[in-house]
């Protein structure tokens, strides 16, 4: 629910306030859904300001531009979500209780001069306020514009929605008329929106819900749980424990993940453990592990997965590293669909490793979304962005230790870093990589060629290798595509090994010619001083 009021004092307020409505309604639902509600819409926001903003710009005075004030409702779940700028109002009835849930930004200079202190198109900054609530069935929602509001007392007001909130389109007629009788001069809009039913549960009130289950006790075959068995403990770390389990009614067999007891106070971990189920069951792809879905009451705090029997991609390559060149590569643009399949959902795996990929019938599916991030869900009221793995050191991108923005390049880093592992048995920088920490550090690592470990890599392919293993990612490529492609054919810029610096080809040379450099600089400088 959306309503705006161009300024009165603007030439523009009309056509402003509809640009601010329709803009509003058609841009927010374009947004990723992965993002939270606040995150689309302040964004939305902030577009649809700096766009006003620019088009008053033709007008000496901003506040004669396109200025509008702008109230949006948006009902999530089981929350209401509430962005406000200007003077427009949005209320609450409930339980016979009208509460105004906006803050007018108006100015007063005198009696009868006020002016707006914040609103849509009056400057390039904007600030918006954000209000989030909880929804319950028959809450009854009125925005207005100050030509209803401003011409009524409080007691007409709550008397029409009392007398009239049965039939919400006779309530605005209502509202509209006691503000003409009342001799409104301005602009008069409303709206009125009842809650029937609540919507289904989402992500915040199923995290809410979720983190009150308590945690499983350790479990041995025989046991039983909400209806599974217990078949055998697949693993068991300081974090999670996976079991193999039956369902008792229909014979279908999953993995159960459950949460170490040694976590059970901690809150961030609890919330993280949470998001793993809820993201997994957002990813589609057969190349990620399915979360399944379970309809019956949980009494205890776990998750189900398909059973996937097969074996890692690390337990592949210590035994039979290097892989064949095609085996890699096919298993390498299997890994970048499931990858895709998380990017689509503005998601980063963060955590990718040989570890986490198992393969079943030559099909490689990604496992454990312990780690991921999704766009828009670290906003998390509580500690959920306190305690994000950053992955295993070995394989994570080099940006996640030096606190700089990750993106999907940061996953496709991983990605070569085991791509590298399939076709040599080794890793690319040595040691070294899990040890540094700062710029310096990564700034000094060496990278060894593919070929030098594996004879049958060609050059052009570890020319892929080497760009998607850059420290900047900056310097990476824009897109998996790209990168797979060029581990596919060859690209004529790796073909040449001369296109490599001096310093890789022949460090020997590079650095005799840098003292050379530095003696001749010296010994010209020394004949200038002696002849001058």
């Amino acid at each position: 629910m959306v309503v705006a009021d161009g300024v009165s004092a603007s030439d523009a307020g009309k056509e402003a306030s509809e640009a601010c409505v329709r803009g509003f309604l058609s841009d927010y639902f374009s947004t990723p859904e992965s993002w939270s509600v606040k995150q689309s819409a302040h964004k939305v926001l902030e577009s649809l300001n700096s766009w006003l903003y620019g088009l008053g710009q033709s007008y000496i005075d901003a506040q004669k531009g396109y200025v509008t004030t702008c109230s949006a409702l948006i009902i999530k779940s089981h929350s209401a979500h509430i962005f406000h700028v200007g003077d427009s109002r949005i209320y609450r009835w409930r339980k016979g209780e009208c509460e105004q849930l906006t803050h007018d930004h108006v100015v007063k200079m005198s009696k009868d001069t006020m002016y707006l202190a914040r609103a849509m198109g009056i400057g390039f900054n904007l600030e918006v306020d954000y209000l989030k609530l909880n929804v319950e069935e028959g809450d009854l929602f009125i925005s207005t514009t100050d030509g209803i509001h401003d011409w009524m007392s409080r007691s007409q007001l709550t008397g029409l929605i009392d007398t009239h909130q049965e039939d919400l389109d006779l309530l605005c007629e209502s509202l509209v008329a006691q503000a003409k009788a009342n001799e409104s001069t301005d602009n008069m809009s409303c709206q009125a929106l009842r809650v029937k039913s609540l919507g289904e549960e989402q992500q915040d009130d199923v995290l809410t819900r979720m983190m009150n289950l308590p945690f499983p006790p350790d479990m041995s075959p025989g046991m039983k749980i909400d209806g599974w068995e217990i078949l055998k403990q697949i693993h068991a770390s300081s974090r999670s424990q996976l079991y193999h389990v039956e369902d008792m009614d229909s014979g279908l067999q999953c993995v159960m993940k459950t949460p170490s007891i040694h976590f059970q106070d901690d809150a961030g971990y609890v919330e993280r453990f949470v998001m793993e189920a809820w993201v997994g069951s957002r990813i589609s792809s057969p190349h990620v592990v399915e979360v399944v879905s379970n309809s019956r009451e949980r009494r205890f705090l776990y998750y189900l997965v398909e059973l996937v029997e097969g074996e890692t991609l690390m337990k592949r390559i210590e035994k039979g590293a290097p892989l064949e060149i095609s085996e890699a590569v096919s298993l390498t643009g299997q890994i970048v669909k499931g990858l895709r399949a998380f990017h689509r959902r503005e998601t980063l795996h963060q955590d990718l490793k040989p570890d986490n990929v198992v393969i079943c019938d030559g099909v490689a599916k990604i496992v454990d979304f312990g780690s991921v991030f999704v766009a828009g869900v670290d906003e998390i009221s509580r500690t959920a962005g306190e305690d994000i793995p950053l992955g295993t050191l070995e394989y994570s991108a080099p940006e996640y230790r030096l606190n700089r923005p990750r993106s999907e390049r940061s996953d496709q880093f991983s990605l070569a870093m085991m791509v590298y592992e399939m076709l040599t048995g080794k890793v690319p920088f040595g040691d070294a990589y899990q040890k540094a920490m700062s710029q310096k550090q990564f700034g000094a690592l060496s990278y060894t060629p593919a070929f030098t470990h594996n004879s049958q890599v060609p050059i052009w392919m570890d020319g892929a290798l080497r760009k998607a293993l850059q420290i900047n990612a900056e310097g990476r490529y824009e897109s998996f595509s790209e990168f797979l492609n060029d581990l596919t054919y060859p690209n004529e810029a790796f073909l040449n090994p001369q296109t490599k610096p001096l310093l890789e080809r022949n460090p020997l040379l590079f650095w005799k010619g840098v003292s050379g450099a530095l003696l001749l600089t010296q010994v010209t400088i020394l004949i200038f001083w002696l002849t001058g």
